[in-house]
């Protein structure tokens, strides 16, 4: 099972990342704020049954952090530090990536349990 971590906020974030260290896979899960359990951002509840089914199936040895980019309003700044970041440099959300890593999963990719699969097991 996976070590999971959530974070609200860029600031909060970036804090967190520079205090955090691992020697497990870093997978991190950009999405939209949550209220009552469910997100303002319709993809962002699409993808999250199978993020859950993902990270039941091949989550082991890994870190995944739900990282809150915000309310709509917030996301949708075009000057967003989500957006701007360099480690980040988030275009849509939800967004799934290994932490200073190329792979990254994107919007609607996050529906696809083979994408996932590969992911997840994919080697650094």
């Amino acid at each position: 099972m996976a070590e999971k971590h959530t974070v609200t906020g860029y600031a909060a974030f970036v804090d967190f990342m520079k205090t955090f260290s691992s020697d497990k896979i870093i997978n991190i899960l950009f999405s939209g704020e949550k209220v009552d359990g469910k997100s303002w951002c319709p993809d962002c509840n699409d993808a999250d049954p199978f993020i859950d089914d993902a990270l039941k199936q091949f989550g082991d040895n890994t870190v995944f952090i739900f990282v809150d980019v915000g309310d709509r309003t917030t996301w949708k700044d075009m000057k967003n530090p989500f957006r701007l970041d360099k480690d980040t440099h988030l275009s849509v959300i939800p967004t799934l990536i290994r932490w200073k890593n190329p792979q990254r999963l994107e919007g609607e990719q996050l529906c696809k349990p083979e994408l996932l699969q590969m992911f997840f097991t994919e080697e650094d």
